[in-house]
């Protein structure tokens, strides 16, 4: 079964990178951290079934897009977007409530923890064991 473990808002609001350009941004707080979205990349990602980047998101007068934390991608089926964050887990949000939020008919869409299988344990990192990191 799954369970709740955020929501994603759409609340206007621009996030600067690491460039200083403003970029408009969906909210996603999943487990108590919140992390971010950029909204043109967000819709192309899901009218063209591509990746795209989810980012830390931090606030000290003005929003602040940090380093990339997880991947999202439409699922297989294509009636939801898969969210995977690094070393936290798997999470989903359904296409029409995402479609609502972002297109302003709805002000927040429930995030769902896809329950891990017995596979997913196992290649799970033990401490101390070194692992290769890649640039996203």
């Amino acid at each position: 079964m799954m369970e709740k473990a955020g929501y994603l808002q759409r609340t206007g609001c621009q996030a600067l990178d690491g460039e200083r350009q403003s970029h408009e941004v969906l909210e996603l707080h999943i487990c108590g951290a919140r992390y971010a979205i950029r909204r043109p990349d967000l819709v192309q990602a899901i009218s063209g079934h591509t990746l795209v980047q989810v980012e830390e998101l931090t606030r000290n007068w003005e929003y602040y897009l940090g380093m990339t934390s997880g991947l999202a991608q439409v699922s297989a089926s294509g009636k939801a977007l898969n969210i995977d964050i690094f070393g936290t887990g798997s999470f989903t949000v359904s296409l029409n409530a995402l479609r609502a939020v972002i297109y302003g008919r709805e002000r927040l869409a429930v995030i769902v923890r896809i329950p891990e299988s017995p596979a997913q344990k196992l290649r799970r990192i033990a401490a101390g064991q070194q692992t290769i990191g890649a640039l996203v």
